[in-house]
């Protein structure tokens, strides 16, 4: 069985910077896509970005392109999130994920076809 454990999650300025770590371990892990989710208090949880298990395609949410960067290390069997530019919007528990799914779809970004979660991050994004 596939088990995802989030790090790196904390309090950061507007403007700051974070890096997440999802760890994998157990059977598959690098044969799946693995995505970072997000959710708000109060909102639905929402797709950050995807990375396939090849590392060649990659996908990212709207709000968070040109200031989110997604890897991976398969020989590690992690898959970082760097977050550069943080807004109070971003503000959130971030979850890792990993699936059987295609990150170059338009709408790759849900969350029943991920199958694997970790137990999420949280990030706070404050003055």
């Amino acid at each position: 069985q596939l088990q995802l454990v989030e790090s790196g999650g904390g309090l950061v300025q507007p403007g700051g910077s974070l890096r997440l770590s999802c760890q994998a371990s157990g059977f598959g892990a690098d044969y799946k896509a693995i995505a970072w989710f997000r959710q708000a208090p109060g909102k639905e949880r929402e797709g950050v970005s995807c990375i396939s298990s090849s590392a060649k395609n990659t996908n990212y949410a709207d709000s968070v392109k040109g200031r989110f960067t997604i890897s991976r290390d398969n020989a590690k069997n992690t898959v970082d999130l760097q977050m550069n530019s943080l807004k109070p919007e971003d503000t959130a528990k971030y979850y890792c994920a990993a699936g059987s799914t295609y990150c170059f779809l338009t709408n790759w970004a849900k969350p029943a076809d991920f199958g694997s979660w970790g137990q999420g991050t949280q990030v706070t994004v404050s003055s």
